[in-house]
């Protein structure tokens, strides 16, 4: 959908860089460039309501993680 409309979402590196200029997302989620091995698996990362100073990135990849080791899907 990003490249249908001619952007790329940020990597979490990248996202995580932008947090130190200022205060952005404060209010919103917004879906972060999530590694492709992860991806394969299912998996996403995501950011809900971040701020400068603590911003929280959600992602399920410990949990994908888990569950393949176990062999559960």
């Amino acid at each position: 959908m990003a490249a249908a409309i001619g952007i790329e979402l940020l990597t979490e590196e990248q996202y995580r860089e932008l947090q130190k200029l200022g205060n952005f997302d404060t209010k919103t989620s917004n879906w972060l460039k999530t590694p492709a091995d992860i991806r394969k698996l299912g998996g996403a990362s995501f950011v809900i309501a971040a701020s400068a100073a603590s911003s929280c990135i959600t992602t399920v990849r410990s949990l994908i993680i888990a569950a393949e080791r176990s062999g559960a899907r």
